[in-house]
């Protein structure tokens, strides 16, 4: 078993390169802030204006342009021009199903906690 996981430890590491694991460190680390990840949240099922994030977000335009400007530089998040407004969304369809799944994931151990006897 333990020879099986290092095969498969070993073909991820084969297709990816040292500047990639770079990058990929960094989209996480952006990931890791609660205002980011909100962002990127509300930007995962369709497109949201700046204004729009910022209400629902309560906090201001500016930080939300902040971030965002974040976001699009490490291709997290994709930005579209409707008329004066720009839209954002989570256009990439790796980074939508990972957030996906990892929402579930997250909502599965509360649910399970929930029903625990004594929780």
């Amino acid at each position: 078993m333990a020879a099986q996981q290092q095969d498969v430890a070993m073909g991820v590491r084969d297709r990816i390169a040292e500047d990639q694991v770079v990058e990929l460190a960094e989209m996480f680390r952006l990931m890791s802030d609660p205002t980011r990840l909100r962002i990127i949240l509300a930007s995962l099922d369709a497109p949201v204006s700046v204004g729009d994030m910022a209400e629902g977000l309560k906090i201001s335009a500016s930080l939300v342009s902040h971030h965002l400007r974040l976001l699009r530089a490490a291709r997290l998040l994709q930005a579209e021009r409707r008329g004066r407004q720009v839209f954002y969304v989570v256009g990439d369809s790796h980074i939508r199903s990972m957030l996906t799944d990892m929402v579930d994931h997250v909502a599965e151990g509360d649910a399970e906690a929930e029903a625990a006897p004594g929780g």
